[in-house]
């Protein structure tokens, strides 16, 4: 039999380097308080011996991973995709790794991802709420996990808030439909148990009544086939112009719109809320109104490490306005004015 290989430790690894186990640990961690000479020595024993850390019981001697929970509500939405990545970036260079959850719109799948981020005891989360009032988001803060909501806000006032302004930027969109000449201004909007299309819905609602014009609005659920559905149902209904209240719901209403003979641009209007990476792509490119997600991934990571170093204690809210990015799906007309980035 071959004889058992003795178990590595952190003592061995600091042994060989010549440093202490604190500074083998923080090399472990990332911890970027170690100079780069002595974490490449460090790195090149760990490769030698083979050594592989303990993950679960560092962790409880810490009683907390160096690792941010990112909790979002559909993984197939191009906009969470980017606010993934963008938080990933974010975290990694401040030493800390993310664990991704996706609970697809579903508040079981939430209240079991919360559940794991508890267990994981993770040093903090970020969370684009599908239940915005789930008792699961105090229990979480209650054990001690600091929380910032991101995109949609969150019941419990303990949790920090990174947002975009979402009624305005409806309004905005629908402003500037209204500009092009058009009356029959239709919206194609998420459900209202979600905070944002709830909020978009608003703005378009009240910038059609401020200009004395009727709403038209069809319900496409944030999704590809309920975009379609709603577009032909706006499109029968005589609607011009359409602003769209998610990406995903735009996919759906160009092709709706295809099927219907007509061009983009110039039988139809469209602006389309979100701007995903295709939508310079699409002939002819698509108006937007934009989200600044790597901003709002930024501000959301520097408040979560606020709280971590305790070095706040009162909640703090930032709503971040949309970037009107004009292209040829609507009217020729310019931009409306610039708005500015960030509101407390």
């Amino acid at each position: 039999m071959t004889p058992a290989r003795p178990t590595l430790r952190i003592n061995d690894v600091a042994q060989r380097a010549g440093v202490s186990p604190a500074t083998v640990s923080r090399v472990l961690n990332d911890n970027l308080s170690v100079g780069q000479a002595t974490r490449e020595k460090v790195q090149a024993v760990i490769e030698e011996l083979g050594y592989r850390p303990n993950r679960v019981a560092s962790n409880l001697r810490r009683q907390q991973a160096q690792m941010i929970g990112v909790v979002i509500s559909d993984i197939e939405n191009p906009h969470f995709t980017a606010v993934v990545r963008a938080v990933e970036d974010a975290a990694y260079r401040r030493g800390y790794r993310v664990l991704l959850c996706n609970t697809d719109e579903q508040p079981e799948k939430q209240r079991a991802y919360l559940g794991v981020l508890t267990a994981e005891r993770v040093a903090g989360a970020i969370i684009s709420p599908t239940e915005a009032k789930a008792p699961e988001i105090g229990e979480l803060i209650d054990h001690g996990t600091c929380v910032v909501a991101f995109d949609r806000d969150i019941a419990d006032r303990r949790a920090d808030a990174v947002l975009a302004a979402n009624a305005e930027g409806a309004s905005t969109g629908t402003a500037h439909l209204i500009a092009c000449g058009h009356s029959k201004v239709g919206y194609i909007s998420g459900p209202l148990r979600v905070e944002t299309a709830a909020e978009r819905l608003r703005g378009y609602e009240e910038c059609m009544k401020a200009a004395g014009l009727r709403p038209m609005v069809a319900y496409g659920d944030f999704r590809y086939e309920g975009g379609a559905r709603a577009t032909h149902e706006l499109l029968a209904s005589g609607a011009t112009a359409l602003l769209v209240g998610n990406n995903l719901m735009a996919v759906g209403a160009l092709r709706a719109i295809k099927e219907a003979k007509l061009k983009v641009g110039s039988d139809i209007a469209l602006v389309a809320i979100d701007d995903p990476p295709w939508a310079e792509l699409t002939d002819p490119p698509l108006t937007t109104l934009a989200q600044p997600v790597r901003a709002m991934a930024d501000a959301a990571v520097e408040m979560l490490l606020e709280r971590l170093g305790g070095g706040r204690k009162r909640r703090k809210r930032r709503v971040f306005d949309f970037e009107f990015r004009h292209r040829g799906s609507c009217c020729n007309q310019g931009a409306p004015p610039e708005q500015p980035a960030t509101r407390a």
